[in-house]
């Protein structure tokens, strides 16, 4: 699915950069944007109230298998532009993201 500098190692985990495009009818992954070097994701729910945040970090945790609480959203609550650190090895988080 591209280039994966959409996830860089920090700390005990990785960091995901992500383009978010609320309003979806269904929440998932369609690819990696190698220019802003982001992950590409659809979101089914509005940019409205945090509901998309929230279903962004729910979709996270269940493609991850990892619980929602150690999720943390770094930048971008009021942006497409997201930046989420995850509890995992990046090249695990990329993997079970992206299927490669």
């Amino acid at each position: 699915m591209g280039d994966k500098s959409f996830a860089r190692p920090e700390g005990r985990g990785c960091v995901i950069s992500i383009d978010a495009s609320p309003g979806a009818s269904k929440t998932m992954v369609v690819g990696v944007n190698e220019w802003r070097a982001a992950l590409q994701v659809k979101i089914a729910a509005p940019p409205k109230d945090g509901e998309a945040n929230e279903e962004l970090l729910r979709f996270l945790s269940e493609k991850l298998s990892v619980p929602r609480n150690d999720l943390r959203m770094l930048r971008g609550q009021r942006s497409s532009s997201k930046t989420v650190y995850v509890p995992l090895p990046q090249e695990r988080a990329v993997r079970l993201l992206t299927g490669d």
